[in-house]
């Protein structure tokens, strides 16, 4: 089946990076020292129970290295939900496995409570109108204006009429402070410019789910910390489950209401923000705090 132009560029964003990063830290089991997230410290599958996202036993192989192996986790409903780790930890391919531009080896994804993995194309499509993606550079097309790069996917996935597309374009556009750049080209933006415009249309199509790949991925310290600003008040004004995907401690620290900490495929440890940080386990601990002292090593 053909695919939609914008599930195009999703698949080219998220599909065409070099997977090396993600297979280099795997070599190995992810060891026994540490907690692991299983499923009998998880809540229900039941979509009613407060949490949209699901993934059960997730094990996922790329040239034969686990990836994911065996993660479990769930990520809570109306809530702004941080998945830190190292680089080459398996967060780029959590994030293709929710989308349902990968599927698992093994396991179970649930979003909305229907299994990623058994829906149909169409299913599939309809389920991602549902999700609002940030990326890392925010993936704008460069033939077109800021505008019509916010509308373009209530043009290709609604009959809104256009009057309606230009009020909720600009609408979106004053949220995140692009108004004045309406008109311009993405060549023309700054990188935090870029970024805001991308999260302008991740918001356009009213997602119940948004997911931010590596947000402060290319921004300098204060840049960051007005994206994260950013990020809160939009989830103040419009709610919904967002998912942030870092390795950065002070964006977690500035936005994290729940943290999930992924090591060599797995959760080592997820709960609410204040409950990690004060962790006692040595990984996240360490992690958390910076340290050169504990298990993370730089192998």
């Amino acid at each position: 089946m053909e695919r939609e132009p914008d599930t195009h560029t999703v698949e080219q964003e998220l599909l065409g990076r070099d997977g090396a990063g993600e297979r280099s830290a795997l070599n190995g089991d992810a060891g026994d020292e540490f907690r692991y997230h299983s499923s009998d410290i998880l809540p229900s599958l039941e979509p009613e129970n407060g949490y949209s996202i699901h993934c059960r036993g997730v094990v996922k192989r790329l040239a034969g290295v686990p990836v994911l192996n065996g993660l479990n986790v769930s990520f809570p409903d109306e809530t702004i939900t941080v998945v830190l780790g190292p680089s080459g930890t398996g967060k780029s391919v959590l994030i293709k496995h929710i989308i349902g531009l990968m599927f698992p080896d093994d396991g179970e994804i649930l979003v909305h409570g229907e299994s990623v993995p058994k829906m149909t194309m169409p299913e599939l499509l309809h389920m991602r109108r549902r999700i609002g993606v940030l990326f890392q550079d925010g993936a704008l097309f460069g033939s077109m204006s800021v505008f019509d790069n916010v509308a373009f996917p209530l043009r290709q996935h609604t009959d809104m009429p256009e009057a309606q597309i230009s009020k909720r374009v600009s609408e979106r556009l004053a949220d995140v402070g692009l108004s004045d750049a309406i008109d311009l080209p993405p060549s023309q933006l700054s990188g935090g410019m870029r970024k805001r415009a991308g999260f302008a249309r991740a918001l356009v199509m009213e997602p119940d789910i948004v997911i931010f790949d590596e947000p402060d991925s290319g921004l300098d310290p204060v840049r960051t910390a007005l994206l994260c600003e950013l990020i809160r008040e939009m989830h103040k004004q419009f709610g919904g489950t967002y998912l942030v995907v870092t390795h950065d401690i002070a964006s977690a620290r500035r936005i994290g209401e729940f943290i999930a900490l992924l090591w060599k495929g797995r959760i080592v440890e997820a709960g609410d923000a204040e409950k990690m940080f004060s962790s006692e386990n040595p990984f996240v601990r360490q992690f958390l705090s910076g340290s050169a002292s504990g298990p993370l090593t730089m192998d």
